[in-house]
């Protein structure tokens, strides 16, 4: 049976993270305009944090930058000087790690609560709406090739997927099959590219336009994958300046909060 070598996605996400980060520096990247505070944020949050980011331009005329990678691998670049002010990752555990590091300015501040969904290409599931139940039935078959998650040493949403397949006894089942991302949004690309059967994403790609073209989703439910809050929090960093406190502000208003919210970052509850 085959097996992931772990410690080879480890080096190509190193490496990929590398070039992402020099590119968003340097290069122009998915860094927003030219100046502003440089903010890191998880893959999963490209698309709401790009909306928020234009609102908050027409609304204050000030720029933000913004950079975006598996929170793991974005924790390490902070951790190795990257200049960033602000840090919004997909779950408490890596703004937790900067806090005890000295890393940041005071501590996180919870802005949602992330939702792991399967992803399959459409017609491919008589039954998508059961999940990872028709998942099971699906690999069994042979309909499922080649299932993507985001690199779990790395990404939370990662991860949840890892647990989730675990929890339903999938894990050592898709083996043979298992694709992995850098990160979330690379997960996302290769099921939009239609380089793979079936993917675990976050609630937030797979409500993109594209993607609900081109396949089903179901949401799964937290208690499938125990042990992984995906619990988002931010955070400023060490360093910032008044600007990044501004935008740190923006973001834990009632319209970013809605903002989030439409492209599937939910409410904490309790």
């Amino acid at each position: 049976m085959a097996k992931i070598d772990w410690r080879a996605a480890v080096l190509l996400q190193r490496f990929i993270v590398a070039i992402f980060f020099s590119a968003c520096l340097f290069a122009g990247g998915v860094a927003q305009a030219a100046g502003g505070p440089l903010v890191a944020a998880a893959a999963s949050l490209r698309f709401a944090l790009e909306e928020i980011v234009d609102r908050y331009a027409g609304v204050t005329g000030s720029s933000v930058r913004l950079v975006f990678g598996s929170s793991g691998a974005l924790v390490q670049q902070i951790e190795n000087g990257a200049p960033f002010a602000l840090f919004l990752s997909a779950d408490s555990g890596y703004v937790e790690r900067l806090v005890a590091g000295g890393y940041t300015e005071g501590t996180g501040t919870a802005y949602g609560q992330g939702a792991l969904v399967l992803f399959t290409r459409l017609g491919l599931l008589s039954e998508p709406g059961e999940g990872l139940a028709s998942l099971a039935r699906a690999t069994s078959t042979g309909q499922i090739k080649r299932l993507v998650i985001a690199n779990p040493e790395y990404a939370p949403y990662g991860r949840a997927a890892r647990a989730a397949l675990r929890h339903a006894g999938l894990w050592t089942q898709v083996q043979p099959l298992l694709v992995v991302g850098a990160n979330a949004g690379q997960a996302a690309h290769f099921a939009l590219e239609g380089a793979v059967d079936a993917a675990l994403l976050p609630l937030t790609l797979a409500k993109i336009p594209a993607l609900t073209k081109a396949g089903n989703y179901v949401v799964l439910p937290a208690a499938s994958h125990p042990g992984i809050s995906l619990h988002q929090q931010i955070v400023v960093l060490r360093g910032a300046g008044a600007d990044a406190y501004d935008f740190f502000v923006y973001l834990q208003s009632a319209e970013v909060q809605a903002i989030f919210s439409r492209h599937g970052v939910r409410a904490i509850s309790g």
